[in-house]
């Protein structure tokens, strides 16, 4: 839409945190026991959202969001994240040594969520043995792409470009 001003992260955030707190939009989301589960949202002045249901012990997984900044926001149940705080190049790599003290770590129970910026590293995860978790999330733009990566100790290779034809 021309003219339209961009969400902000914060902006972002708000939205996620009211759609998490819609119950029969939480309760609309069929689970599955043994594999995430999503559906489409539409998000404020033309962002992506999703609704994702989360499976005891499910994860994403290391991953960026390129360019896009997003926010996401707990549900139901509590999801962990591990991040790194530490901006990577965007392009032009396929192994970093990660230097010490970038790794974070947060606890998202119901109604906590966060915002963060464009090539913001991460990987979200269900730690529960027995309980769903699912939560909202939004993006702006809408993801052109993901960057799947691999951990191991320091070092952080990156293992697939996908694009969002992938997922739609």
């Amino acid at each position: 839409m021309a003219g339209a001003v961009a969400p902000t992260a914060a902006e972002l955030l708000t939205f996620v945190r009211q759609t998490a707190a819609d119950p029969q939009l939480i309760a609309s989301l069929p689970l599955d026991p043994d594999g995430r589960t999503w559906v489409r949202l539409d998000g404020p002045a033309g962002s992506e959202a999703w609704l994702i249901g989360w499976p005891p012990g499910t994860g994403t997984g290391w991953h960026d969001h390129a360019e896009s900044i997003g926010a996401f926001a707990t549900a139901t149940g509590e999801l962990t994240e591990h991040s790194l705080a530490a901006r990577l190049p965007a392009s032009g790599w396929r192994t970093l040594e990660l230097r010490e003290g970038v790794d974070r770590q947060r606890q998202l129970a119901a109604g906590q969520g966060r915002a963060f910026g464009q090539h913001h590293v991460h990987e979200v995860l269900n730690v529960s043995a027995t309980d769903h978790a699912v939560s909202v999330h939004a993006y702006y733009p809408p993801l052109p792409l993901i960057r799947r990566f691999s951990r191991s100790g320091a070092v952080l290779r990156l293992e697939q470009v996908e694009r969002a034809e992938e997922w739609q």
